[in-house]
C-alpha cells in the first residue's frame, strides 16, 4: 500500500471517529433528508416557485418559535414586509379547532387538553399546506389564547421560498408529515420547558399559577410523552437546547440560504452510517440527524 493510500484511509477514520471535528457547512444532512431534497430538486428544478417546507416540532415551551425567529433573523427576513419575505413562519396553534360550548367551559377551568391531537383541525392544516406548496396565497387564522378560540382576524401568507411550520404535533399526522422537505425537532429538557411555560401562561395568557401547574401535570406532560415525544424519530435533525444551540441553527440557516439564492445544485453527502452527528463545542452534546434513531438524553 502506498503512503498516499494510507493517508487517505487515516483521514476517513478521523472524520468518522473523532468528536469535535470541523464539518463543512455546505452539506450536513441525513441520507433520507438528502434523498428527499434531491427528489424535490429533480422534480421542480431550481427555478420552481414551490416552497421548501420545514417542520419544527418539540414539546411545549421547548423553543420552537424562538428557533424559527433566529432563523428568520439570521436570514434578514424578520423585519421585511409580508409581501417581500422569502422565508415565512406559521404556527400549528392557528389550526386549533373551534371548541363546542361544553369544551369551552372546560377550557376556562383548565380542564381541556389542548396538547391532544384531537384538539387540532389537521384537515384544515393539510389543505393550507397543500395550497402553500402549490404557490398560492393563503389566509391563516389567528388563535386567541385568552378566550381559547379562533379569532375573526387572520394573516396573509404570500408565496415564499421557504416556509417554517412549528408546533407540538406537526409530525403526528402522517399526511401532514409527508409534506415536509426537512423535519427539525427542538429537544429541551422538561424542567426548562416548565420554567418557561409557567410565566408565559400567567403573563401572556391570563392564567393563574394553580391552573397552569394542574394543566401541565394532568394534560401537557402526559400528552407530550404519549403523542409528541414519539414523533422525534421522524426528525431529520434534532436540536438540543433549542435556540441556544447556535451551531445547529447556523447549519440550518446555511442550507436555507442555499435554497433561497440557488447558489449550487443539491448534493447528497452522508455522515457515518448515513446520519449526522454534530458535536456541540459548548458542552460536548450532539445534534443527531438520524431519522432511524431516537436519542435519549
Amino acid at each position: 500500500m502506498s503512503m498516499s493510500q494510507i493517508l487517505n484511509k487515516s483521514r476517513i477514520a478521523v472524520s468518522c471517529g473523532i468528536l469535535g471535528v470541523r464539518i463543512s457547512r455546505r452539506f450536513i444532512f441525513t441520507h433520507k433528508m438528502s434523498v428527499k431534497q434531491a427528489e424535490f430538486a429533480d422534480t421542480n428544478g431550481f427555478e420552481s416557485k414551490t416552497p421548501f417546507l420545514i417542520g419544527v416540532a418539540g414539546g411545549t415551551a421547548s423553543g420552537k418559535s424562538t428557533v424559527c425567529q433566529r432563523i428568520m433573523e439570521k436570514l434578514g427576513q424578520q423585519h421585511k414586509e409580508q409581501t417581500e419575505r422569502r422565508v415565512v413562519c406559521i404556527s400549528q396553534d392557528s389550526f386549533y379547532r373551534t371548541l363546542t360550548p361544553s369544551e369551552r367551559l372546560r377550557a376556562e377551568r383548565g380542564q381541556f387538553n389542548f396538547d391532544h391531537p384531537d384538539a387540532f383541525d389537521d384537515k384544515k392544516l393539510l389543505a393550507i399546506l397543500k395550497d402553500i406548496l402549490a404557490g398560492k396565497k393563503v389566509e391563516v387564522p389567528e388563535y386567541d389564547y385568552v378566550t381559547n378560540s379562533i379569532s375573526h382576524r387572520s394573516h396573509t401568507i404570500y408565496p415564499a421560498d421557504v416556509v417554517l411550520i412549528e408546533g407540538i404535533l406537526v409530525f403526528y399526522f402522517p399526511e401532514v408529515r409527508e409534506l415536509f422537505h426537512m423535519k427539525l425537532f427542538v429537544d429541551t429538557d422538561s424542567d426548562t420547558r416548565l420554567a418557561r411555560r409557567v410565566p408565559r401562561d400567567i403573563m401572556d395568557r391570563g392564567r393563574d399559577l394553580e391552573q397552569v401547574l394542574n394543566q401541565y401535570m394532568n394534560f401537557v406532560k402526559p400528552a407530550f410523552e404519549e403523542f409528541c415525544l414519539p414523533t422525534k424519530k421522524f426528525a431529520d435533525v434534532i436540536i438540543p437546547r433549542g435556540a441556544d444551540n447556535l451551531v445547529a441553527i447556523d447549519l440550518i440557516v446555511h442550507h436555507i440560504w442555499d435554497i433561497m439564492y440557488k447558489k449550487r445544485p443539491v448534493k447528497i453527502a452522508n455522515g457515518c452510517n448515513g446520519h449526522l452527528e454534530v458535536e456541540d463545542a459548548g458542552n460536548g452534546r450532539r445534534m443527531s440527524g438520524s431519522s432511524e434513531d431516537t436519542l435519549s438524553r
